[in-house]
């Protein structure tokens, strides 16, 4: 039966085919290697969770993320964003998911007073400022309650964060202290007058600065009596 079979030998030619096919294979593991760990390197780099689309705006093909993440190499974080599986546990979760989800908001009233320790309620969700007119983001998780502000207001006390390596926009205390107060109706007159209480007590805050933001706000009126009782 053996002789029916044609037996063709290999030729110098054949070895060169098949060598030069091998060599383009390894050349091009070789640079979708290189390139996922020019992404890992990335993500190790930005020391914090990204969003899918950033990462793709940075010059990094989605088929080389979602290689990543198929590999394990990347974890999610939530829908649409990834940090490297091998990242602690992020400190502020909710704060740094929204940050990344809204990036034109600003942390703002019971969020910023948590994050300063000068109440104790506990945020049900993230209060996000946004200019008059500003779209709201449609975000599944984690809830948030958004909050509009006139230009001047929004723009004035606003601090920039490093949380978990990702850059997050909190007003400072002070502010937040006389947002607390010009919503007073929404979050409640008693979570507003305890945190002052406590802001000042705790020597966090400063009165002069909290009743410079309580004008800015359009609530001096309304803060005076409550500074000077502290005072």
């Amino acid at each position: 039966m053996l002789q029916n079979r044609l037996i063709v030998p290999l030729t110098d030619l054949h070895v060169v085919y098949i060598l030069t096919i091998k060599y383009r294979g390894n050349r091009q593991m070789t640079k979708t290697t290189q390139r996922e760990k020019a992404l890992t390197d990335y993500f190790r780099t930005q020391r914090g969770p990204r969003k899918f689309s950033d990462v793709v705006k940075e010059g990094f093909h989605p088929a080389y993320i979602r290689s990543l993440i198929k590999s394990g190499a990347l974890k999610k974080v939530d829908r649409g964003i990834y940090c490297l599986a091998k990242a602690s546990d992020l400190s502020q979760p909710d704060l740094v998911t929204a940050a990344l989800k809204v990036p034109k908001g600003v942390v703002c009233l019971i969020s910023a007073l948590s994050f300063y320790q000068v109440t104790d309620e506990i945020p049900h969700w993230v209060d996000m400022a946004l200019p008059k007119g500003a779209w709201e983001n449609k975000v599944e998780y984690p809830p948030m309650r958004y909050f509009h502000f006139s230009e001047k207001a929004w723009k004035e006390g606003i601090e920039v964060h490093q949380l978990d390596g990702c850059s997050v926009k909190i007003y400072k205390l002070e502010k937040a202290l006389a947002d607390c107060f010009k919503f007073r109706n929404r979050i409640g007159l008693d979570v507003a007058t305890n945190a002052l209480k406590e802001a000042i007590r705790a020597k966090k805050a400063k009165p002069q600065i909290i009743y410079d933001y309580a004008k800015i706000c359009r609530v001096d009126k309304v803060m005076k009596p409550y500074l000077e009782a502290l005072l």
